[in-house]
């Protein structure tokens, strides 16, 4: 598995992607794995902005380490609701603050598949 692209509904999705993107990166495991997914810009723009990260897992615990921090991301309170959609190639799990008690064992388990046969 290279990367799981984290999508984000809520509000102000480049806000709360930003959010989320300086959250994971404090995680040791995560640091200089986290990205802003380049987005074309729109015909009159000079840059596009993006509520869509990568994260780069590969093997090893990354995956695990990015499931428990989305869980822990999703626990906080809020003011609003919030959705993450994680995607590898054209599958994807979509997960929000309503079961973050799921959250952890859900991803793990999904996005550990979604690298798997098609």
């Amino acid at each position: 598995m290279g990367g799981v692209w984290l999508s984000v509904a809520s509000d102000d999705p480049v806000e709360e992607a930003a959010e989320l993107a300086d959250w994971l990166r404090h995680e040791p495991e995560l640091r200089g794995r986290v990205a802003f997914a380049e987005a074309a810009p729109e015909p009159g723009e000079l840059g596009a902005i993006t509520d869509t990260l990568v994260v780069a897992v590969g093997s090893g615990g990354a995956l695990t380490v990015l499931a428990a921090a989305l869980r822990t991301y999703l626990s906080q309170p809020r003011k609003a609701d919030i959705r993450i959609e994680a995607r590898v190639d054209d599958r994807s799990v979509t997960v929000t603050a309503e079961h973050v008690a799921d959250v952890e064992a859900l991803l793990h388990e999904t996005l550990r598949h979604l690298d798997g046969p098609r």
